[in-house]
């Protein structure tokens, strides 16, 4: 996919997952931008490259997506556990992944691939399918 359309998709992505963290906690952290914008993309690609996959296998692989960006994010920027703290949840890895969120994933993922495919298509509308030519002198 081309950068400028991934780019508002990502910027669409990382600004709905932090409107959910603040509507869920009341606070978010800018590395919650960034793994929303990466989730929400690396979601909507798989499901455009392999749009017959069954509801479940799509949920399973899109809460394996969000746990992996989830982990790798909270390596980098959650060492502290300033951002989460899965430390106290059942089943913790390293305090930054627990199977209750990865299972809350699941059903975000279907609600992020229908809000992708909106946006993808409107975004193709707005956006010619080639660059523009120069035009020679």
């Amino acid at each position: 996919m081309e950068l400028r359309k991934n780019c508002p998709l990502f910027a669409l992505g990382g600004s709905l997952y932090v409107g959910l963290e603040l509507l869920w906690r009341g606070r978010s952290h800018s590395s919650m931008f960034l793994a929303g914008g990466l989730c929400f993309v690396l979601i909507g690609e798989l499901n455009r490259s392999k749009p017959r996959r069954p509801a479940i296998l799509r949920m399973l692989t899109g809460a394996g997506i969000i746990t992996a960006v989830e982990l790798a994010v909270g390596l980098a920027a959650n060492r502290d556990y300033s951002v989460w703290d899965y430390r106290q949840q059942w089943g913790n890895f390293l305090g930054q992944i627990c199977p209750m969120f990865s299972l809350l994933w699941m059903p975000l993922t279907l609600a992020a691939e229908w809000v992708y495919r909106q946006a993808d298509r409107k975004l193709s509308a707005l956006l010619p399918l080639s660059a523009p030519q120069k035009m020679e002198e």
